[in-house]
């Protein structure tokens, strides 16, 4: 008997989970490194392109697939694409299952640097860090490398997921519950951090360089290719998320309108958080890195840690605010697998969960290991900061955009498109054009085809990513980790089809 499909209670709360979604650790830290590396000001102007001519695009074609199919993506996919097209929807949630393992292993750092916070350790010398052949480090990248390369973080990972967990074990109902209260809190914390920025010395410099151009920075193909590989991520595109979220609301809903509002409050948190982080990088004279760990963990905490008065509580609310972000983010990818297993073999809710966290509990355990590899940090030091750099780069770098690439192609010309098209149009308070469909089929699979072409070439020149990682005198780390991500969701996506596949033959 196939159990009641669950609903949002309020459109209001589909609004804040999906923007919940979409606003996670990349928005606080990753947009502001990405602004300050490619010509600060001038990297609006390939993101906002970006945004027209991939993200909204995307988010609408998702967000319609939900509306129509009311299944969850391997569904939704499954139903247009045929065996092929549910192969690649579980393809993408497997896939985006393995960026939610090292997810919340970097969300158990930054509940362990909370802790350290609230504490007021992470503002004290550091003493030698046993295992490493600097004798000290400078806080907080002392405490921070201190913290992984002890089991103390597989303790804080496990308690992320509990969280995780609580949060998403009644579905709809227990994730509008959540975000209702993360979404305000992140907003305030958010605006108290330009506040404080605002109010240093020199932080108005910060805002200066932010809205003050450098043009001749628009003429590198890295600037494009970091505002259209920003812009996909940051909207929780290509995880499957919205498309399952979408499918929580009735066939009538306005998504033409959803999409708008989504991106719109996230790309108004990105810039906000830019001009947070640009106010208290300037305050300080710091240099901002255009990397997500350094810049939660060493960079933004420095300049917390020169103010005169304050900066304990102002720590924590700093790590507190990443956490937020972080679990209502983590929850919508857990969420996307979870509603696209119960669609399909109909078992309850609470043993899908349990098994997915079980699971994800292992692989975010092994990107929290803390054997230390290389004990003069010349690349990332411990085993478990490799192993995430590595799944990372697979993940992201090509199982996202593929992903998009896919989508767009089966969606695009086998529903066909303009059908998705009229289904958004019939609700909608404003209208979607015909370039839609072009969009769709032509002009985003090449654009996101563009950055998947750079990395393999840059893998042809360079060799295989990560291969100066040595474990026990051999490059094995490598090869294995790519084998362990083509293994797990290819491999994983043909499983879960073929399951399907029997259960169906032996009716």
């Amino acid at each position: 008997m196939e159990q009641e499909r669950q609903q949002w209670r309020s459109k209001m709360g589909f609004l804040l989970a999906a923007s919940g979604s979409a606003i996670g650790l990349g928005n606080i830290v990753v947009f502001s490194a990405n602004a300050y590396k490619y010509g600060a000001g001038a990297f609006y102007l390939p993101y906002l392109i970006a945004l027209v001519l991939v993200g909204l695009p995307v988010m609408w074609l998702e967000f319609g697939l939900g509306q129509t199919q009311q299944r969850a993506f391997p569904q939704a996919m499954g139903n247009i694409g045929g065996k092929w097209g549910e192969i690649a929807g579980w393809w993408a949630l497997l896939n985006a299952t393995i960026i939610t393992m090292f997810y919340v292993a970097i969300l158990g750092w930054v509940l362990g640097m909370w802790w350290k916070a609230l504490m007021g350790t992470l503002w004290e010398p550091t003493a030698a860090l046993m295992g490493f052949k600097m004798a000290s480090l400078p806080n907080p990248t002392g405490s921070f490398f201190a913290l992984i390369s002890s089991w103390s973080n597989v303790i804080f990972v496990a308690i992320v997921w509990l969280l995780n967990i609580a949060l998403v074990l009644k579905g709809a109902r227990s994730i509008e519950t959540g975000v209702k209260l993360m979404m305000p809190l992140m907003w305030l914390f958010m605006l108290v951090l330009v506040i404080v920025g605002l109010s240093q010395p020199n932080g108005i410099h910060g805002i200066y360089l932010l809205f003050t151009p450098n043009f001749k920075a628009l003429g590198s193909y890295a600037v494009w290719n970091g505002a259209f590989s920003q812009i996909f991520f940051t909207l929780s595109l290509g995880f499957g998320v919205m498309t399952a979220y979408a499918s929580y609301l009735p066939k009538k809903a306005d998504h033409t309108t959803n999409a708008l509002i989504v991106s719109t409050m996230n790309c108004s948190f990105e810039m906000i958080s830019g001009l947070a982080i640009f106010t208290l990088v300037f305050a300080f004279a710091l240099t901002p890195k255009a990397s997500t760990l350094a810049m939660m963990f060493f960079v933004v905490p420095k300049g917390i840690a020169q103010l005169s008065v304050g900066y304990q509580v102002l720590g924590v609310l700093f790590f507190t605010l990443l956490l937020v972000a972080g679990l209502s983010s983590s929850i919508s990818l857990i969420e996307a697998l979870a509603a696209a297993v119960i669609d399909k073999f109909q078992f309850k809710r609470t043993k899908v969960i349990l098994w997915i966290a079980g699971i994800g509990v292992l692989g975010s355990i092994a990107c929290a290991l803390p054997k230390i590899i290389d004990p003069g940090l010349a690349s990332n030091g411990t085993l478990g900061l490799t192993i995430l750099d590595l799944v990372d780069h697979y993940a992201s770098k090509y199982g996202l955009l593929l992903v998009g690439i896919i989508e767009c192609l089966i969606i695009g010309w086998m529903m066909p498109i303009s059908k998705l098209r009229e289904a958004l149009n019939e609700h909608a308070s404003i209208k979607i054009g015909v370039w839609f469909d072009v969009l769709i089929k032509f002009v985003i699979p090449i654009l996101l085809l563009i950055p998947i072409a750079l990395t393999v070439l840059d893998t042809m020149k360079k060799g295989l990513y990560g291969s100066k990682y040595v474990l026990g005198g051999i490059n094995i780390l490598p090869a294995a980790t790519a084998i362990f991500w083509a293994a797990f969701t290819f491999g994983g996506a043909f499983l879960l089809t073929t399951l399907q596949a029997s259960k169906n033959a032996k009716k």
